[in-house]
């Protein structure tokens, strides 16, 4: 069968096509229309701009992606789209342009939820990968770890109580003065202040960890994010400039970046050590932040876990992911009638799942 799939859950306007034949995906598109230059002017994803700019490539985009997987409109089976969490002016976009095209084509339609979709990129590049495992999902909007039962089921044992991991990178890079988005530009500062500081030095730049202090397994970023901004503020007025000498840009970016790691991976450890899992998928935005990657990895190694973490191309949003866990929500029987809404929470978008699975 072919899976047509839409993701409009922020700024980038996607549409993917998949062929799954006895659960083998194979990715036949995978089309990304970024709107990085026109919320760059603003230093951050400005809603109703959004929306707007999705509204004019959607129908672009969505034809390229059926172009390029060699297939006509008529060939698609079931249509995937990203229903919550989200922009909810960006995901009516796209939710409201799949169920056109299901009603025009009579194919079902099959709401995917941004955060499960993401982890279940993963299965387009493993394809041994099967439920049960441990995911955490690391985005601009999520610093999550879920236990996954089986494909559509996720039980959060633990997250943010504030603000999520990609979130304090991109406003620690943007007070820093970097390019919007900032997490390739960080994740190099913070490569060249490992290689120029010692983490150990008596007087190492410190900052406090978003490990929460307790038996959770949760996290908290804004006393981290708030601290580092506090700092580059302080040394700005010192340096009485507006902009911060490379060398020291490189040591906050490694301080932050290195906190970051530590926290998250000693909140991992718990889970893993509770959990007794075998597997770990780590999935979202920040998991292409080559320092997070390595950390977790290493973790993963030391407790005899698989771990498993898509291509750089499959951590930012984009609609193969959708369309993945598309198809095994529709093998659940899992899919909606033309009455599907979009949802801007986490809580709307479980409890209508919810109403799918019962």
């Amino acid at each position: 069968m072919y899976i047509f799939a839409i993701e409009s859950s922020c700024d980038e306007t996607a549409a993917a096509v998949i062929r799954a034949e006895d659960d083998k995906i194979t990715l036949l598109s995978n089309v990304v229309s970024s709107q990085i230059e026109i919320h760059a002017l603003y230093g951050g994803v400005v809603p109703e701009i959004a929306s707007r700019a999705h509204c004019e490539a959607i129908s672009n985009v969505s034809r390229e992606a059926v172009e390029t997987a060699g297939i006509s409109f008529s060939d698609i089976d079931a249509i995937a789209v990203t229903f919550a969490p989200g922009l909810i002016g960006s995901l009516l976009v796209g939710v409201s342009f799949a169920k056109s095209l299901a009603m025009t084509l009579n194919v079902p339609i099959i709401p995917v939820n941004h955060i499960e979709a993401h982890v279940a990129a993963a299965y387009l590049e493993n394809e041994d990968l099967k439920p049960p495992y441990l995911a955490l999902v690391v985005s601009g909007g999520h610093t999550s770890l879920y236990e996954v039962s089986d494909y559509a089921t996720f039980n959060e044992i633990g997250g943010t109580r504030d603000d999520a991991c990609g979130e304090a990178f991109d406003k620690v890079g943007r007070v820093m003065g970097l390019p919007y988005p900032g997490g390739a530009a960080m994740d190099k500062l913070a490569a060249q202040g490992m290689e120029l500081f010692d983490p150990k030095a008596k007087n190492a730049l410190k900052f406090p960890s978003p490990a929460v202090a307790d038996d959770t397994l949760d996290f908290s970023f804004s006393g981290l994010k708030t601290a580092v901004i506090n700092y580059i503020h302080t040394e700005k007025q010192k340096a009485k400039s507006d902009t911060l000498p490379d060398e020291k840009r490189c040591e906050i970016a490694a301080a932050f970046t290195r906190t970051v790691c530590d926290g998250v991976t000693k909140k991992l450890a718990a889970a893993l050590k509770s959990t007794g899992t075998k597997t770990l998928v780590m999935a979202g935005g920040v998991a292409a932040n080559s320092h997070l990657r390595k950390a977790v990895g290493e973790t993963c190694a030391k407790y005899g876990v698989k771990f498993i973490v898509p291509s750089l191309k499959l951590c930012g949003d984009n609609a193969a992911m959708t369309a993945a866990e598309g198809y095994y929500m529709y093998k659940l029987g899992m899919t909606a009638d033309l009455s599907l809404n979009a949802f801007a929470s986490d809580e709307a978008a479980e409890e209508y799942m919810d109403s799918l699975r019962n």
